[in-house]
């Protein structure tokens, strides 16, 4: 729960200029990690001391619902000139560390990141006569908060940054949200990440903070982010004034697409993209699962993940870290993909608590020297049967077309069993799945190695995804002389883990 206010001293809201003149009596009493932030925002706006505050009443550290202690709101004048419209800026503080005594974060010095090592920041196209910013894009934020500090164990993530990376955002990742980010009608349903455009990288006691702005975006330049990459289409929005323009301000009553609006985008700069780049989505939480059809359903020794009657076996801790290593990073070392190595180290998260806004991107195509690794008590199966939703099968041309074609992997990392479903190329080093055998498993981790041949033999018979909308579920492909059998299913399928 939060309240609204204008933020006066005595209040945290309110610190004198950084520097000299900050009496060491006011610095005692004002968080040091906060103080340095609104030493960045005084700077772009020395005119709006005392902004308008979204404000939790109880504290995360209190054990409060929401992470972000405040969210400040200036009003940004813009650059008619430079096609940038007046707006309203958002601004958090939460993400980052800003007290140093570990009620919140872990200090772990001032050179590293400070907390997740970044705040978000949002731009709202200001309505004319509107003399107040709305207060929805606080909760938003909020949102995306409870997504970084309580993402569930196993979840896709990309950019990940030393002690606190797993859980946390870059540049160019996207977030589903299947929803109006206003709750209104709006075609803006999706969000994608940036630099923001203004702030600058501020030094803390406590480390360094960056700002990510949020860019709300159509679920059709969504589905092109993932199909190519997310900073690709950025740069798009930039180019359309109405879409985004310089400053990639989000218009709430945008009606169009940028597709819509200058149609030569898709074919001339997209799709060439994707032919040209592949896609950098190198895996994504899904609804799906997997069942080993060369074993009858009753054998108790098979660790497939999908069980009749009982409980499916849980990834074992190696397993989980390397799913989620391989999730994290694109396996390019020297252009030739590798599977990454078990890191035993890294911890898990909590279980985020709203699934329609998980965060799907995995952007990171770079990594650095990997050692392959040889896996152990990997089963070889003769024939599988793999279930998708009607959302995550509409991404298998994708992984066909955007990573498999160009050497790469893609993952799918059930949200409603601990399985998960890895495609490779024949490209792909540290794989346990070969050649020989297609299709390998450990415990309910299951590889499937395609050739570019069958690759594109599937592409063909799968054509019907790329407008899910037009066919009705279930739908059933088959490849027998492949020993591979593909369904996509109602959500009500995938409701329990047991199926």
């Amino acid at each position: 729960m939060a309240e609204l206010r204008p933020s006066v001293a005595p209040g945290p809201a309110a610190p004198p200029a950084p520097g000299p003149s900050a009496s060491p009596a006011f610095a005692s009493l004002f968080p040091p990690g906060l103080h340095a932030i609104y030493g960045e925002c005084r700077r772009l706006y020395p005119d709006q001391p005392n902004p308008l505050q979204v404000t939790a009443i109880v504290k995360y550290w209190l054990g409060g619902p929401d992470p972000l202690d405040y969210v400040s709101m200036y009003r940004n004048m813009g650059s008619p000139s430079a096609n940038i419209p007046e707006h309203w800026h958002y601004i958090s503080f939460g993400l980052s560390d800003l007290y140093g005594d570990s009620r919140v974060h872990e200090f772990t010095g001032t050179d590293g990141p400070s907390g997740f090592g970044f705040e978000l920041t949002f731009r709202l196209k200001r309505e004319t006569g509107e003399s107040a910013p709305p207060t929805w894009p606080a909760e938003l934020m909020q949102g995306l908060a409870r997504y970084v500090f309580q993402s569930g164990p196993y979840q896709p993530y990309s950019c990940r940054r030393q002690h606190r990376e797993e859980n946390t955002f870059c540049s160019g990742d996207h977030v589903s949200w299947h929803s109006p980010l206003d709750n209104s009608e709006s075609r803006i349903q999706h969000m994608l990440l940036t630099e923001d455009p203004q702030m600058q990288p501020v030094q803390t006691p406590f480390g360094v903070v960056t700002f990510l702005q949020i860019v709300g975006v159509c679920t059709e330049e969504l589905h092109s982010a993932q199909q190519w990459n997310g900073q690709g289409i950025l740069e798009l929005l930039r180019t359309v004034p109405v879409a985004g323009g310089p400053w990639l301000i989000t218009d709430m009553r945008r009606g169009e697409t940028i597709f819509e609006i200058d149609p030569h985008l898709q074919q001339e700069r997209v799709d060439k993209g994707i032919e040209t780049d592949g896609s950098n989505l190198s895996g994504v939480s899904a609804k799906c699962a997997w069942d080993d059809l060369s074993r009858p359903p009753e054998d108790d020794e098979d660790s497939r993940s999908i069980c009749i009657g009982t409980q499916p076996r849980r990834l074992s801790g190696k397993d989980t870290e390397q799913i989620r290593e391989t999730l994290r990073r694109g396996l390019e070392i020297n252009s030739k993909p590798v599977l990454p190595p078990i890191n035993p180290q890294r911890q898990n998260g909590l279980t985020h608590d709203r699934p329609p806004s998980r965060k799907d991107s995995l952007e990171s195509d770079s990594s650095t020297a990997i050692i392959p690794h040889e896996l152990i008590r990997t089963r070889q199966l003769e024939s599988v049967h793999l279930k998708f939703n009607q959302e995550s099968g509409a991404l298998i041309p994708l992984c066909l077309r955007g990573r498999l074609l160009h050497g790469r992997h893609f993952t799918y990392k059930s949200i409603t069993g601990d399985m998960a479903i890895t495609f490779v190329s024949t490209g792909v080093e540290g794989a346990f799945a070969t050649e020989e055998h297609p299709y390998a498993a450990h415990g309910p981790w299951l590889q499937i190695l395609l050739t570019e041949e069958f690759v594109e033999k599937m592409l063909e018979d799968l054509e019907e995804l790329t407008s899910p909308e037009e066919f009705k579920l279930p739908k059933e492909y088959s490849w027998p002389e492949k020993k591979l059998k593909v369904s996509i299913l109602p959500d009500v399928a995938f409701d329990s883990p047991l199926h």
